[in-house]
């Protein structure tokens, strides 16, 4: 027993040694006797935490979708370096001081030019609602017997048409596009423009600052011959804002005279046009609208126009509408844009496709779905509907395409049918439900689009554009190869992984 207790008592010193040596490594050592390797084991873990910490209550005040605040958080927490540089770039939403500028540039054109729109009344009355819901997020009416609507599915016939109505224009013409380039397409229109400034017609041009190649030596003959050209959010060098990169104006509008407007998905640059790129010209959609529902095209245009160039324009002079034919569309111009909280298009977008009763058609050349728009998908699907959704085969942005292939098993074992199309390009924005709303723009089905650009979007609420729309739908159809869950279980191993991977980036696409 008394060896038993002389044991016990030496096992105690032991342990109380151990304790001595690791307090006299790692406190009476600290700071001056620690070594850089014992301080570090420290400092880093301790650094880390902080960062994480920090990182994560800042994405949190950003009040983002839950999936964006959590993949933006894990990025950042373990890709520091990687994350701060695409963050740099991309993440921040805030529009702050440009937005309530923006707020004011739209509420001096809506002061200005606002007028009492008749209450749409619609054949189908299902309709009201999804018209309603778009009135009340972009605060833009619908009006009845507002418009004639021609669409055009190449760029050679759309560039016609629009050079045909700047030949024509005898007050104003006013045009806006992400994308102008300087090559054969963007110096005919260019040409076109500067003819009308000679002639005497008040010509406005709106590119976005960061889009459009077309720079100020290339602008030179319009702009000596009267024409102006503004950038929209132009990124400069002194006063660079790298979150500006997000804010950009992916409007395409065309205002001849306050009686014709275009919209749709096209931009000024050969890509669009068969007599340039041949077989290889992309496929595109370009809606022309005239009669009152001009309006509201002149109304962004311009809110547009006054937040960028600072000039305040309006009055009976740009709102000249002609009379529509005896079988006009009741036509909705929405817009949405960061300036506003509502996300106007992607909730008629929402909203218009979980009420579908027979049939979807939604072509776009991005597809990144959130949660929201792959529920009414699918909601859609399983409520009997025909949903089809057209993609391009190889899309121009390799990580959007890895990302949309992602949604492909959901979406397919839900009753949803996807088309891959091309080559060529598909480029077109279009969405038909049923026989009630058809809709061309330029918003794609993506984080991006719905909540990051300024977008623009001509919604029809009659069955004749429907039907019109659906028909190049299903002639698309032709040179589309339909994906089935056959198809997606062939992809090989590395095409999943990377699939998977860009899908994580979903919220920031």
């Amino acid at each position: 027993m008394a060896g038993d207790g002389a044991g016990d008592q030496a096992g105690d010193r032991a342990k109380c040694a151990s304790r001595l040596d690791f307090r006299h490594a790692y406190v009476r050592r600290w700071p001056g006797e620690m070594t850089v390797d014992e301080a570090l084991w420290i400092v880093v873990p301790a650094a880390q935490a902080l960062w994480v910490a920090y990182i994560a209550i800042y994405i949190l005040l950003e009040r983002r979708s839950p999936a964006g605040t959590l993949a933006w958080i894990f990025l950042l927490a373990f890709l520091p370096l990687i994350g701060l540089i695409i963050y740099f770039f991309l993440g921040p939403r805030r529009f702050q001081r440009r937005q309530r500028k923006f707020f004011a540039a739209r509420a001096r054109v809506r002061a200005r030019n606002e007028e009492e729109a008749a209450r749409a009344t619609l054949r189908e009355a299902r309709a009201l609602p999804l018209v309603q819901l778009a009135e009340t997020a972009a605060g833009v009416p619908a009006r009845p017997r507002a418009g004639d609507l021609d669409l055009y599915l190449d760029g050679a016939t759309a560039y016609a048409a629009m050079e045909e109505a700047i030949a024509a224009a005898t007050h104003h013409v006013h045009l806006a596009f992400y994308i102008w380039d300087p090559d054969h397409s963007g110096t005919r229109f260019r040409d076109a423009l500067v003819e009308r400034a000679r002639a005497g017609v008040e010509v406005r041009v709106l590119l976005d600052g960061l889009g459009a190649k077309a720079t100020g030596r290339f602008w030179r003959p319009l702009l000596d011959a009267g024409g102006r050209v503004e950038r929209f959010n132009p990124l400069r060098i002194s006063s660079f804002r790298p979150r500006l990169v997000n804010f950009r104006s992916h409007r395409k509008i065309v205002v001849i005279d306050g009686a014709i407007g275009f919209t749709g998905g096209m931009n000024v640059a050969d890509c669009h046009t068969s007599e340039r790129s041949g077989d290889e010209a992309w496929r595109d959609t370009m809606a022309r609208v005239r009669g009152p529902a001009v309006r509201g095209l002149q109304m962004v245009f311009l809110a547009d126009w006054d937040f960028a160039a600072e000039e305040r324009v309006g009055g009976a002079a740009y709102f000249r509408a002609s009379a529509p034919s005896d079988e006009p569309s009741t036509v909705q111009i929405v817009a949405s844009g960061p300036d506003e909280n509502f996300d106007a298009i992607h909730k008629l977008y929402v909203g218009a496709i979980a009420a579908a009763r027979e049939r979807v058609c939604l072509t776009t050349p991005y597809f990144v779905p959130d949660e929201a728009l792959l529920q009414a998908l699918q909601i859609a699907s399983f409520r009997g509907a025909d949903v089809r959704v057209l993609v391009p085969k190889t899309g121009d942005i390799p990580l959007v395409a890895a990302a949309a292939r992602s949604y492909y098993p959901e979406l397919l074992q839900t009753g949803v049918r996807i088309f891959e199309y091309g080559p060529p390009v598909l480029h077109a924005k279009t969405l038909v439900v049923d026989e009630v709303l058809a809709v061309v723009g330029t918003a794609n089905a993506d984080p991006r689009s719905f909540r990051l650009n300024f977008e623009v979007v001509l919604a029809a609420w009659d069955a004749r554009p429907c039907r019109a729309l659906r028909s190049a739908f299903e002639a698309d159809l032709a040179r589309a190869e339909e994906v089935t869950l056959e198809t997606v279980a062939g992809y090989g191993l590395g095409r999943r992984i990377v699939s998977a991977g860009a899908r994580l980036f979903s919220p920031v696409l």
